[in-house]
């Protein structure tokens, strides 16, 4: 399921739901309904995401976290 692989991702770079809300300027609570799949993931947000996986998995790509 799509929001269990992105918390997953979430996990492996050790941020909290409050931590990634900060990170794209929303709510802990706009953050984790995103996570749940309620809302999407905005283009830029989606970017943001994926440069903080980049230390830890250089290679990744949009699509492998968010499809």
């Amino acid at each position: 399921m799509m929001n269990n692989k992105i918390a997953g991702y979430r996990r492996m770079i050790n941020k909290n739901q409050s931590e990634m809300a900060k990170e794209f300027g929303i709510s802990t609570q706009a953050y984790s309904a995103k996570e749940r799949g309620i809302t999407q993931f905005k283009d830029s947000e989606k970017v943001i995401f994926k440069e903080m996986l980049k230390p830890v998995f250089p290679d990744i790509k949009i699509d492998d976290i968010f499809f």
